[in-house]
């Protein structure tokens, strides 16, 4: 059983930058699609980005469109959630996800395992 473990959360003012990572153990997730969901404190998880296994499609919420760049690097096993322009409504904790699947990548329920999360934390 595969196992996420995300990284690179911090505290940041707004309009800066950070960089998440996600890797898993256990096995390689070159086969799966990937993704990130947030949650805020009394919030239900809400979907981020997502990317194919291969890398060809790559999803956004309109929320963080032109700003956050979602890619895996095959070679270190690793997915990425590039943050630029971070808004205090960045605030949460971000979870990165596989799926078995390559469909309905905007929705948590394609996703079978999940790291515990990352905070992030945007304020002045």
């Amino acid at each position: 059983q595969v196992q996420l473990v995300e990284s690179g959360g911090g505290l940041v003012q707004p309009g800066e930058s950070l960089r998440l990572s996600c890797v898993p153990s256990g096995r390689t997730f070159s086969g799966d699609a990937m993704g990130w969901f947030r949650q805020a404190p009394g919030k239900e998880r809400t979907f981020v980005a997502s990317i194919t296994c291969n890398s060809f499609l790559r999803y956004y919420h309109d929320s963080v469109k032109g700003r956050f760049t979602i890619s895996r690097d095959v070679g270190k096993n690793t997915l990425y959630l590039q943050m630029n322009s971070l808004k205090p409504d960045g605030t949460a904790v971000y979870y990165c996800a596989g799926s078995t699947k390559n469909r309905n990548l905007k929705s948590s329920e394609a996703f079978d395992y999940w790291g515990q999360g990352t905070r992030v934390t945007v304020s002045s």
